[in-house]
């Protein structure tokens, strides 16, 4: 097992890492500092890993669970109401805790209602999905999606454990692993340059889902993405670099219905736009983005847009986009591989060469 720190005063906490973790009791229940926990989970995931967890809950005097539907398209207020009614239901006390098994939807759900459960109530995170692994589990954002805009209803709240099962990404299926791949590919593009070349060595291993790569892989973008968090918590300068792609990418899922494409396949497309966006600003070379391309086709991720998606679509969606601040749409751009820069003067003709660069009608 490996171990890190979110490193954030008061409200840290740690992210164990390792193989079979949910079958040692002992991680999960030194976090439970009361005596009532409520497990969140879904369809898929509760046949596979519910009973582990409440095997590992086993001497907690009261433990419920609630199963949600799964997939992007129920990550709403309509469903965390329903971890209301069942905190409610089941008469769960400030001293519960929010147990989130599942992926990035369950996650950001549990999150958030926990955030707001009677003004807040302790939250617990243990990703089953790569991309939540490496990415939405850390660093306290949490909510729901809006039909007009991506994780437009949400808080920042902390949890107190990550717990990462890395044998969990052994019943993943082969199209959820490469949209967490996704997530992977960014932390090298942003922050991490040497992360890229071990990436790019490596990527046949996680694809074949080598055990030491794939720990490896998770455990270096947990701690790239500590360190960013531990930096900037809620996001009011430097943590927006995470969102490298995220901005085109949300534009996709919004305007192709959420569940469409996957997060991750979208954040693909969107990273492609926004380096050769970069490219033509004159910051990195076209050899760079020749580069991110050539990693994502052998993740069997796309990279060009979806092709019934015109600029103003883009424009549209991205107006309403949370990083957009006085009216101004900030873009995270690179200055070269392993440095991003959030950016709020580029100029619409360049967005929308860049756009068309990308199979944008």
């Amino acid at each position: 097992m490996h171990s890190l720190n979110v490193d954030l005063g008061e409200r840290s906490y740690p992210i164990l890492i390792g193989p079979g973790l949910l079958k040692e009791p002992q991680h999960l229940q030194s976090y439970i500092r009361g005596r009532q926990v409520l497990v969140v989970t879904n369809e898929t995931i509760a046949p596979l890993y519910l009973e582990q967890i409440l095997q590992s809950l086993q001497g907690v005097d009261k433990v419920d669970s609630i199963q949600l539907p799964d997939g992007e398209a129920f990550k709403t207020l309509d469903t965390v109401n329903r971890i209301f009614d069942a905190l409610l239901q089941h008469r769960h006390d400030r001293s519960t805790t929010v147990v989130a098994l599942g992926g990035g939807v369950v996650g950001d759900m549990s999150g958030f209602a926990a955030a707001c459960y009677q003004r807040g109530v302790d939250f617990v995170q243990v990703p089953t999905t790569l991309l939540s692994q490496v990415d939405s589990s850390v660093g306290g954002k949490t909510g729901v999606n809006h039909p007009l805009g991506k994780n437009m209803i949400g808080a920042f709240y902390q949890p107190q454990l990550v717990l990462i099962d890395i044998n969990t990404l052994s019943t993943l299926p082969d199209r959820e692993l490469s949209a967490g791949i996704a997530e992977v590919i960014k932390y090298g593009m942003i922050c991490d340059a040497p992360f890229m070349d071990w990436l790019e060595a490596n990527i046949d291993r996680l694809l074949a889902r080598d055990p030491e790569a794939l720990a490896y892989a998770v455990e270096r973008s947990c701690a790239d993405k500590a360190a960013v968090v531990a930096e900037d918590e809620r996001e009011s300068g430097r943590r927006a670099i995470l969102n490298f792609g995220h901005t085109f990418g949300h534009a996709i899922e919004a305007v192709q219905g959420y569940g469409n494409w996957l997060h991750g396949e979208a954040v693909a497309a969107g990273m492609v736009m926004a380096a050769e966006l970069s490219r033509l600003r004159g910051w990195i070379s076209a050899s760079d983005v020749a580069r991110l391309r050539d990693l994502l086709t052998k993740a069997n991720l796309p990279q060009q847009s979806p092709k019934d998606m015109a600029v103003e679509d883009y424009m549209q969606a991205m107006s309403v986009d949370k990083k957009v601040q006085d009216g101004r749409l900030r873009l995270v751009l690179l200055r070269e591989v392993g440095d991003a820069q959030i950016v709020a003067d580029t100029p619409r003709e360049l967005l929308i060469e860049a756009l068309h660069n990308c199979g944008v009608g």
